[in-house]
């Protein structure tokens, strides 16, 4: 029993350690994210979108990264994209974009898994949009995607997002836009984050380091490095399938992945696959008909292998793959550093900004959307994992 209870709190505290890494990250990074959102105007780009072509793709991504990192809203996005008459190549290189190419998961990733794993993952965002693009252009299945076209005609949002940046950077509504650009960023991924990271925290201490090793053939010594390398990249997008993460709650798990020795191919697959959880193939089935659903996620699985490999190729050629292992205890340590310091500045920028989304709403009489999967279940599952972290940390604190 005292096992146990040691094991579930040391499991909790790991868990807090991860938020404690990272806290003044997220709020940074949807702080630049929210100044994007509200001083880029983006309304005008979606007529080049209409094309598969080098520009509409170029347009896709540089919008995609300009965006939120909410998967859901990455996939809202992209219909409404399709909507106004963007190509569905477009609105793919738009989703990999806004997901894995945004200023808060580069941060993430820096703080966590260091330097390469930041560079790949920039790289490897540009590389799978070009896979996917390639891919969707041979097999491009015309009939699906024009009833899905169809489907979605009379649905989304209409975007209307066309004005003079330069007036609205000076003006004090603009910097209220951005707060509330912030706290609804904040709205349409918490849930996410909370879950990735109560579910590392708790993998990193209660899952053997064996199991890992037998799953990523760690100890497969006698197999060659590229057939490895192969299975870590074809198995990593299926376990992150299996977490039910978001795009920003992935990176913690990844660390323990890569605390346990699975190689670049395979962090940088899972790292990759978070459009590929089951709730956001269902949300797509919704919004396309399943057969473009299975289609989309096919073309994703199958540009996330290849470049997970050439990654690993890339990076082992140039002899930079990172070869010592972070070591999640470390990372989460509470202790008065830099972390401590930019927390305390960070949530002072925080409180700003929540009282500029507040001012802004004064003015402003609207109701934020309710996100496509945030629904009772996964409020269940968020509000039973806060309790279960709560208790842990009691035990911790007083045991």
């Amino acid at each position: 029993m005292n096992e146990f209870l040691s094991l579930y709190s040391e499991s909790a505290k790991t868990a807090l350690g991860f938020f404690w890494k990272s806290g003044w990250a997220f709020i940074l990074g949807y702080f630049v994210s929210g100044m994007i959102q509200a001083f880029v105007p983006k309304g005008s780009l979606t007529k080049y979108m209409g094309e598969a072509d080098f520009k509409s793709i170029s347009l896709s991504t540089f919008f995609g990264a300009a965006s939120s990192s909410c998967s859901f809203a990455a996939l809202a996005a992209a219909r409404a994209l399709i909507k106004k008459g963007a190509h569905f190549i477009a609105a793919v290189a738009f989703m990999f974009a806004s997901t894995n190419m945004v200023i808060e998961l580069g941060i993430l990733i820096m703080i966590f898994l260091g330097w390469q794993f930041l560079a790949a993952e920039l790289l490897g965002g540009l590389i799978l949009i070009a896979i996917s693009s390639v891919l969707i252009k041979l097999t491009y299945p015309k009939k699906w995607m024009q009833a899905a076209r169809e489907k979605v005609e009379d649905e989304g949002e209409e975007m209307n997002d066309d004005f003079d940046w330069k007036q609205r950077i000076k003006s004090k509504e603009g910097w209220q836009l951005v707060g509330h650009k912030f706290v609804n960023d904040w709205k349409m991924a918490w849930e996410d984050i909370l879950i990735g990271f109560s579910i590392a925290g708790f993998v990193a201490v209660l899952v053997p380091g064996e199991f890992w090793a037998a799953l990523f053939l760690v100890d497969a010594t006698h197999l060659p490095d590229w057939l490895i390398a192969l299975e870590n990249a074809l198995i990593a997008p299926f376990v992150a399938a299996s977490t039910f993460i978001g795009s920003m709650g992935n990176i913690p798990l990844a660390t323990v992945l890569q605390g346990n020795g699975v190689l670049f191919a395979g962090i940088m697959g899972f790292i990759y696959s978070d459009l590929m959880v089951p709730p956001l193939v269902s949300i797509n089935a919704k919004y396309y008909g399943w057969r473009v659903a299975l289609y989309i996620a096919g073309i994703m699985y199958i540009s996330i292998v290849l470049t997970a490999l050439i990654l690993n190729s890339v990076f082992g050629w140039l002899d930079i793959i990172p070869e010592t292992q972070r070591v999640v205890s470390e990372i989460t340590q509470f202790k008065i550093d830099y972390t401590f310091w930019m927390n305390v500045i960070f949530v002072f920028i925080a409180g700003w900004l929540s009282w500029q989304n507040k001012q802004y709403l004064k003015d402003h009489t609207m109701k934020m959307m309710q996100m496509e999967g945030s629904g009772p279940i996964k409020r269940g599952v968020v509000y039973t994992l806060i309790g279960i972290n709560l208790i842990g940390i009691l035990l911790f604190l007083f045991f």
